[in-house]
C-alpha cells in the first residue's frame, strides 16, 4: 500500500511492506482479544439481566397466539381452533371493554400529567437545601412509601378516608351535615387514586433527577448570579435546561406505560359502587382472564395494551426528536 509523506515542499513516496501490514493486523486482533478479556466479567454480570428478558418477556411473545384461538386447555396453545380477529371484534363490539379501555387511559393520562413533574419539582427542592442532615432526613421521609405495598397503603387510605370511622370525615363533622363518602364518589375516587399514587412514587422517581442535577456545572449557578439571577430565573435558565435530556427520557418511558394501570393499586381501593370509573384492563383481566378463564378474550386486550403503548412511545420520540432530544 503506497503513503505519502510531505516535509516542506517536497513528497516522499514510501511503500509499506507486507510485513508491515501483517503487524498491524495482528496487533489489532490482539487489542480485541484485550478488550474481549477485560470485559468478561461484565459480560458475566449482563448475562442473568439478558436471561431474564429472553425467559420472561420474549419467550412469552409466543402465547399472544392465543389472541387470534378460541384457546382451551384440553386442545392447547396450538392446536385449538382459529378464531382470527374474533376475539378482538368482540372487544370493540361490547360497551363493558370499551369502558373498561377508556378508564385506563384517563386514570394512566392523569398519573402522567399530574404525577410526572411532582419528582422533578422534589428534586429541584432538596437540590436547593444547604443543611445535609435535614436533607436527608427529608429524603429519608419521602423515600419510605415507595417500599410500602399497596395493601399496607390501601389500609392506610382505608383509615383516613372511610365514611362513619374514617380521620378526614371525623375532623369535618363540625362542617358537614353528614359523611362524605370519599372511597364511594367517582370524582374523589380518582383524586384519592392519583394522589396516593403520587405519594407512594414521588421521593423514589426523584432519585434519578437528583442524580442528574449533580452533573450541572456549579459555576452556571455562579455566572446567573453575579448576572443578577434570583433562584426562580436559575432553577428556570440552569436546573431545567441541565436536566432537560433525563426529563425527556423519562416521560418517553412513562408514556410507554400509559395503558399499564397497576394492578394493584386500583384492586385495592376499588369497590362496586366506582366500577364505572374504577374498572381498568389489568383488574379484567383477572376478572374475566383468571376467574373467568376467558384466556383468549384478555389475551387480546393484552396484545392491544401492547401495541398502543408501542405506538406512543414512538410519537412520544419522534415529538422529542424534533426538539434534538430523542430517545433514538
Amino acid at each position: 500500500m503506497a503513503t505519502v509523506r510531505t516535509s516542506g515542499n517536497s513528497a516522499v513516496m514510501t511503500e509499506e511492506s507486507p510485513a508491515a501490514a501483517e503487524l498491524q493486523r495482528r496487533m489489532r486482533q490482539a487489542a480485541r482479544r484485550r478488550r474481549w478479556k477485560a470485559n468478561i466479567p461484565l459480560m458475566l454480570l449482563f448475562i442473568p439481566g439478558l436471561l431474564y428478558y429472553v425467559l420472561f418477556k420474549y419467550v412469552p411473545m409466543g402465547g399472544l397466539i392465543i389472541a387470534f384461538k378460541d384457546y382451551n386447555f384440553f386442545d392447547g396453545v396450538l392446536d385449538s381452533p382459529w378464531v382470527g380477529t374474533q376475539n378482538f371484534e368482540t372487544i370493540f363490539k361490547q360497551p363493558q371493554p370499551l369502558n373498561i379501555i377508556r378508564n385506563t387511559i384517563v386514570l394512566s393520562l392523569l398519573n402522567v400529567i399530574v404525577g410526572f413533574p411532582f419528582p422533578i419539582l422534589l428534586a429541584i427542592l432538596l437540590n436547593e437545601v444547604r443543611r445535609t442532615w435535614y436533607k436527608r432526613w427529608i429524603q429519608t421521609i419521602v423515600y419510605l412509601p415507595h417500599f410500602f405495598s399497596w395493601v399496607i397503603i390501601g389500609g392506610f387510605i382505608f383509615t383516613l378516608f372511610a365514611t362513619e370511622s374514617g380521620t378526614i370525615n371525623q375532623l369535618l363533622k363540625g362542617w358537614l351535615a353528614e359523611p362524605f363518602p370519599f372511597l364511594f364518589n367517582p370524582g374523589s375516587w380518582i383524586a384519592i387514586y392519583v394522589g396516593s399514587g403520587i405519594w407512594k412514587e414521588m421521593g423514589f422517581s426523584a432519585i434519578i433527577y437528583l442524580a442528574a442535577l449533580t452533573s450541572i456545572d456549579p459555576s452556571l449557578y455562579e455566572s446567573a448570579s453575579l448576572d443578577g439571577a434570583n433562584k426562580l430565573q436559575q432553577i428556570r435558565h440552569v436546573t431545567l435546561p441541565g436536566i432537560s435530556t433525563t426529563i425527556v427520557l423519562l416521560f418517553i418511558l412513562a408514556m410507554g406505560r400509559v395503558m399499564e394501570v397497576g394492578f394493584d393499586h386500583v384492586y385495592v381501593l376499588q369497590n362496586a359502587v366506582v366500577s364505572n370509573v374504577a374498572d381498568v384492563i389489568s383488574t379484567y383481566m383477572y376478572r374475566v382472564g383468571l376467574q373467568g378463564a376467558q384466556f383468549s378474550l384478555t389475551t387480546a386486550m393484552g396484545l392491544f395494551e401492547s401495541i398502543v403503548g408501542l405506538i406512543l412511545v414512538l410519537s412520544a420520540n419522534a415529538l422529542a426528536r424534533r426538539f434534538d432530544r430523542g430517545l433514538w
